[in-house]
């Protein structure tokens, strides 16, 4: 060994050697290369976590995770604070609204049965008879006694038909008796009908119009009658006359009469009084002797 340094030996690897000249830099540079280029991290599923500087290492985080390396060499930011939705849960819930209704719907009930308990409630003496509403109208109580061959109309409402009158058992509203020639032909009948709710002036008109609705008619004038008895609070009355047509389609002159009759129950009576004109003072002694029966039974 001479002492010397040889400038072509390696030296010491422990000792820092001056840098040489670089004869490399005279060359022509290449390109870079796509791989050295710094690949920016996919974005975290957690939002911001907090920005990354640019060099190397992490940036200044919101916390205290740790982070951990991505498949690209770069690192991924800490998860975010925010905490995803709460999976909603299937099922019936209470609003909570509901919740002090029903404790105060429990309580009322309670209270309720111990009123009735204290109110002797349950006693099963108590009389089972319920008590008839105050302003509903009842049937008025009658001394009259209908004779034996009386017809019951209704409502405690009966007819006593004169001899020669007979049921008219076709007709089903109320009862109807006629009265026929020897050739079987009517020559009159008494119909009594009943109604409710209704005012005796309305059943009267619309009973008219029923009669001489194909028949060329000419009424009277709306009469109010007398009330013959305290329980009856409206009583009126129609005349008419028409031309009506016979079973072999001739002419046939008609009178009748409608008495209607309305009691304190709203109970309201027709007397429907209709005869050929050529019959008629026989009819019409007969249609009073029925009517008075009727009348009576009110």
């Amino acid at each position: 060994m001479s002492g010397k340094r040889d400038k072509g030996s390696s030296g010491n690897p422990w000792v820092n050697q001056p840098p040489e000249p670089d004869d490399a830099e005279q060359e022509e540079q290449l390109p870079p290369s796509p791989w050295d280029l710094e690949v920016p991290p996919p974005p975290s599923p957690w939002g911001d976590g907090g920005a990354h500087g640019p060099g190397p290492g992490p940036g200044p985080g919101p916390g205290p995770a740790t982070e951990t390396s991505s498949a690209w060499g770069d690192k991924v930011g800490p998860p975010s604070l925010r905490r995803p939705p709460p999976q909603k849960k299937s099922g019936f819930r209470i609003p909570p609204l509901l919740i002090p209704v029903g404790a105060g719907l429990i309580v009322v009930a309670l209270v309720a049965v111990a009123l009735v308990l204290l109110s002797g409630g349950g006693d099963d003496k108590a009389d089972p008879t319920p008590s008839t509403p105050a302003g509903t109208p009842t049937a008025p109580k009658s001394s009259y006694q209908p004779p034996p061959n009386a017809i019951a109309v209704g409502f405690g409402v009966s007819l006593v038909p004169v001899a020669g009158w007979s049921l008219y058992t076709q007709e089903t509203q109320g009862k109807e008796v006629a009265t026929y020639a020897p050739d079987g032909e009517p020559r009159g009948f008494f119909w009594v009908r009943q109604k409710q709710n209704v005012t005796a002036q309305a059943y009267l008109l619309g009973i008219v119009e029923g009669e001489t609705e194909e028949e060329v008619a000419q009424l009277g004038n709306v009469r109010n009658l007398p009330c013959p008895k305290d329980v009856l609070v409206e009583c009126v009355a129609i005349d008419y006359t028409s031309t009506a047509k016979d079973k072999a389609g001739g002419d046939v002159k008609v009178k009748g009469t409608v008495e209607v009759y309305r009691r304190k129950d709203k109970v309201v009576t027709a007397l429907d009084f209709r005869t050929r004109v050529d019959f008629a003072q026989k009819a019409e002694a007969d249609a009073a002797i029925m009517k008075k029966s009727v009348i009576d039974s009110l």
